[in-house]
């Protein structure tokens, strides 16, 4: 398809986008991206300009621009550039930032906010209202995750060829980077990232076996919004990598959960007795009046009385990046249990 006529089809879509907008509203990854208090799966990042292009990992051998291929995605095959130069990634920022990638966008939600830990400047896109602003930015490929639906996806591809992630490549955050790296005609930069990713995972592994090695970890969020706290599972899309990566025993309530995350109550929080808790706000900064008032929890005697908290093993990280789960997400959870269990 040539340039011009892309263009063509673009500008007319244009209304029809707008009314669709709606259809965006609301979806979220695996549940709402919105709703951080209730649901495991917001995800991902952006960057700086609207110049955006696959690194120079691509070799002077590539396809020559305008090639296109054929890519099986969740709901069926689509056409997408060999070699995108413009790429925007919904939930999957993380991934393109760690290949190097520039995204055009950077997706927000007005009540969840952004992925702060990418430090990404790009335009942002509030994926909760118009696709307007996204169209702007005349992306040459779209690629989504689970967040987005079958009616979401039919209202991005009217901007760009859209590639949805299968399902099956979604629980595995590895799979996540070597998909989207194939996705911008990047393989060998994917492997290459997984392969220092593994390595860093072995070491870590290798280090907190003979600092802490069977003592039990708790990961918990505290929720600003319900003054609530929620406890997260060994089968968290976000957390659970602490402990089926760098190996660390979850305490046996969260070993024992089968949901992502669970409200525990005061009851069950007198029996958590893990020897190490990291915790952190579902949204926004602890000094905002929200999180100040839900912090008043932590000054309840059941809170006092934890072995964790009389042995100083309470470890305050930030929210963003224990709520993402890309490989950015991941890395920089790991160097936060580096640094209070194996310094």
């Amino acid at each position: 398809m040539t340039s011009s006529r892309w263009t063509a089809i673009q500008t007319g879509a244009l209304a029809l986008i707008l009314v669709c907008g709606a259809a965006l509203a609301g979806c979220g990854a695996d549940g709402s991206a919105g709703d951080a208090q209730k649901t495991d799966e917001p995800r991902t990042e952006t960057s700086s300009s609207g110049q955006t292009q696959a690194d120079s990992t691509q070799s002077d051998a590539n396809p020559a621009d305008g090639e296109t291929r054929a890519i099986q995605g969740e709901f069926g095959e689509v056409t997408i550039p060999a070699h995108p130069k413009r790429p925007a990634g919904i939930y999957l920022e993380d991934y393109m930032v760690a290949l190097g990638v520039t995204p055009v966008v950077q997706w927000y939600h007005p009540s969840w906010g952004i992925q702060d830990y990418l430090d990404l400047d790009a335009p942002k896109f509030d994926i909760s209202g118009s696709p307007e602003a996204l169209l702007a930015e005349q992306p040459d490929l779209i690629m989504l995750d689970g967040g987005m639906d079958k009616a979401a996806y039919e209202t991005y591809e009217k901007i760009a060829p859209t590639y949805r992630l299968p399902e099956d490549v979604l629980q595995d955050s590895k799979k996540v980077l070597l998909a989207v790296a194939d996705a911008l005609g990047i393989p060998d930069k994917g492997q290459e990232v997984l392969d220092q990713y593994e390595q860093t995972v072995a070491d870590d592994k290798a280090k907190l076996q003979e600092t802490v090695g069977g003592e039990t970890v708790a990961v918990l969020r505290l929720n600003g919004g319900d003054k609530t706290m929620a406890l997260f599972g060994v089968k968290n899309r976000y957390t659970g990598s602490i402990y089926s990566e760098l190996g660390l025993t979850p305490h046996p309530l969260a070993g024992e959960m089968t949901e992502y995350q669970e409200i525990i109550s005061e009851e069950g929080l007198a029996d958590l007795d893990a020897d190490h808790i990291f915790i952190f706000p579902a949204n926004g900064d602890w000094d905002s009046e929200e999180n100040k008032e839900a912090e008043k929890l932590l000054e309840r005697p059941v809170w006092q009385s934890l072995k964790a908290v009389k042995n100083d093993h309470v470890y305050v990280v930030e929210r963003s990046y224990w709520q993402s789960g890309g490989i950015r997400a991941n890395l920089m959870k790991f160097e936060d249990v580096m640094k209070h269990l194996a310094p």
